[in-house]
């Protein structure tokens, strides 16, 4: 994989992506880039009273991933991001218009800059989007404690995911490589890694999709 490759990872929260982006990176020299917590100046305000800051959370997010977009896409190096400023506008900005976090006006009026921004953005060479079962995540959220995932709910997650659907039906800026990660342990088994590093090569090639083993 000599050629320069700028890749994006999608998928519901705890579906493995953050954990894949590392992997790849390590494994592969690859630059890579995460989605901004720790310094989001929004977060905290948003956990406290999301009606209030709905709107001045999505702005930032818009911001900051088109700003990291545009910083890795250009670096010499193949890159990889940890969740793409698509999924801003396509899932989480349209849940907060479902859940009423945020008012049809903001909506639209967030949608008119989302669509001018991502118009100058390149496009990626491939879309991984990873997927599992919604109880799957809840276990993860679970398991890693975050206090701010605390109020994830199975029908939230459901709400998301039907979004994701709907989103990758239509989305064709570049290829997608599906794939379900509740049967796979990339982190601590180098076989699973070594297969999603062969989908991955496949399909920038590519070349027809095989199915994962599952054993």
């Amino acid at each position: 994989m000599m050629a320069k490759h700028f890749v994006l990872v999608a998928g519901n929260i705890s579906s493995g992506k953050t954990s894949l982006t590392e992997c790849l990176g390590r494994h592969l020299g690859w630059a890579t880039a995460y989605e901004s917590v720790a310094d989001n100046p929004y977060l905290a305000d948003f956990y406290a009273d999301m009606q209030a800051w709905a709107f001045h959370l999505q702005i930032f997010f818009l911001g900051h991933r088109a700003e990291q977009h545009m910083a890795i896409a250009g670096t010499p190096p193949s890159a990889i991001i940890d969740r793409s400023i698509y999924e801003d506008a396509e899932i989480f900005a349209r849940a907060a218009l479902n859940l009423g976090t945020i008012s049809e006006r903001d909506y639209q009026t967030y949608r008119q800059v989302f669509n001018l921004v991502v118009g100058s953005l390149p496009h990626p060479d491939l879309l991984i989007y990873l997927r599992a079962p919604v109880e799957v995540l809840l276990e993860r959220i679970r398991a890693r404690g975050r206090d701010m995932e605390k109020g994830i709910t199975a029908e939230y997650l459901k709400l998301l995911e039907s979004y994701y659907q709907e989103w990758l039906a239509g989305f064709d800026l570049c290829p997608v490589l599906s794939i379900r990660t509740d049967d796979l342990d990339f982190v601590h088994k180098p076989q699973h890694l070594e297969i999603v590093i062969e989908r991955i090569q496949d399909k920038l090639l590519g070349r027809e999709e095989i199915e994962f083993p599952t054993d």
